[in-house]
């Protein structure tokens, strides 16, 4: 062999030992599944001390990973949170800072195209990329589709409207509306859309084993309407429970609202197990970070008397700022990284979540995100994690418009024209003490705050509104 061959043969073996080493690397970084509740509240999940309902394999995850019991929401109400969630931007800053009719136009704004999400930024990491489930961030059928946001694969509801019911006639495949076979919204039959998410997500997760991907799992579970198949109601039928007759109007609920609700949480609760099952057939576990969340607070316990406690200790709900309306239940599990039952009172939020994954595929945000990198606290470290100087949301529909900001143990509301409201969440988690009259300098702290730390949207004023 010539001096040229064996220099061509070296160059060869050099740059199939450069490829397999970038293959490697590619294969080393996790696979990330999001799965994400509809109005979920903190206390609908049995690690958050729910008895009546049961969620076993939630509980799981809980037990084989860690509890956060500081994450809030990025809104009260799901469109902008998800944007948040998204984009890793607070509502001070977000693109869609309320749900698609409570814009100062009347018309509903999308995620835009200069909107950086968590997709596109880990695909330039090789990660093949899948949304399904609610989306909602796409009512113009335009920019804001999943596939233009980075998603390589989307199965699902690019609006709102047609997620609120679960026997849907057609759903969006990728940028294809397709017909599900049979079904019949109005009658509430043949297949439930939660099974075919689940089965969608399980197809993803098998076409996808061999690289690293990146699933977001948004069920609309237990968004209203109230409605699941019979054989879930099974558990809850004799439990004697008392009768709360749900009336279907807009919601074509089913009658028997108790049983229904803790029907439909304990069937997501069964999809979140079948998921992980085949994470551990497919001999993917090991290399998998699981996160399990909610977009925002309940909105089902709403009664005099509470029957599930849906917001555990907390005051508040759906459309309140109050902790119970934001704050929201997270477990995060990922073997030899996370150790089993392990808990984090570390303070982080919905924007926390982009800058995380993005330091988890070894990649910077493009941009310059609200969010701080909880990294370390999945890891269980609490020297190395940085602290967020203050946490931010506004929120403004019939109540608003409404400005709450988190400092530290300080948790500040402001509802139009009135006065600051003050409380201490370390002392009154349930935040029945307004304190504000005995610390006028955090007030004229929080007051500034309130002014800066937002920027002006034409369509998102905070102005009274009417619908």
């Amino acid at each position: 062999m010539n001096h040229l061959s064996k220099l061509f043969c070296f160059t060869i073996l050099i740059i199939c030992v450069f490829k397999v080493n970038a293959q490697q690397q590619i294969l080393e970084k996790p696979n990330i599944i999001f799965i994400l509740a509809d109005d979920l509240g903190w206390g609908d999940v049995g690690f958050n001390g729910q008895t009546k309902i049961k969620t076993p394999n939630i509980d799981k995850l809980a037990k084989e990973g860690i509890v956060f019991n500081n994450f809030y929401a990025g809104s009260t109400v799901c469109g902008p949170s998800r944007a948040s969630l998204l984009t890793g931007m607070h509502t001070g800053h977000s693109t869609v800072r309320g749900n698609p009719r409570w814009t100062a136009s009347g018309k509903p704004v999308d995620i835009k195209d200069e909107d950086i999400t968590i997709a596109e930024e880990l695909k330039k990491a090789g990660y093949r990329t899948g949304i399904i489930g609610k989306w909602g961030l796409a009512e113009n059928l335009d920019k804001g589709k999943p596939n233009n946001q980075g998603f390589d694969y989307f199965y699902g509801f690019n609006k709102h409207l047609p997620a609120h019911h679960y026997y849907p006639d057609s759903i969006w495949e990728n940028n294809k509306k397709v017909i599900i076979d049979g079904n019949n919204w109005k009658l509430k039959k043949k297949h439930y859309v939660q099974d075919l998410f689940t089965q969608k997500a399980k197809e993803f997760v098998d076409n996808n084993k061999e690289k690293p991907f990146f699933l977001y799992l948004a069920y609309t579970t237990p968004h209203f309407e109230l409605t699941v198949p019979e054989d879930s109601k099974k558990q809850y039928l004799n439990k004697e429970w008392p009768l709360r007759e749900m009336k279907p109007r807009h919601y074509l609920h089913d009658k028997n609202g108790h049983v229904t609700y803790a029907a439909m949480i304990s069937r997501l609760d069964e999809h979140v197990g079948e998921l992980m099952v085949q994470l551990k057939r497919l001999n993917i576990d090991k290399n998998t970070l699981v996160i399990f969340t909610s977009d925002n607070g309940h909105e089902y316990d709403n009664l005099n008397k509470e029957f599930f406690n849906s917001n555990g200790p907390y005051r508040g709900r759906k459309r309140d700022l109050y902790e119970g309306g934001v704050k929201v239940p997270f477990v995060a599990k990922w073997p030899n990284i996370i150790k089993p039952s392990k808990q984090s009172n570390h303070i982080s939020a919905f924007w926390d979540v982009l800058p995380t994954l993005c330091e988890i595929a070894d990649i910077k945000p493009t941009t310059k995100a609200d969010g701080i990198s909880f990294l370390p606290s999945l890891k269980g470290s609490k020297s190395k994690q940085d602290s967020h100087e203050y946490l931010y949301w506004e929120f403004n529909e019939s109540k608003g418009p409404i400005q709450a900001i988190r400092c530290g143990k300080w948790k500040a509301l402001k509802y139009y024209n009135k006065p600051i409201e003050l409380y201490n969440l370390k002392k009154d988690k349930e935040e029945t003490n307004n304190i504000a009259i005995k610390y006028p300098s955090k007030i004229s702290k929080f007051k500034d705050l309130f002014i800066t730390a937002r920027t002006d949207n034409p369509e998102f004023p905070l102005v009274k509104k009417r619908r």
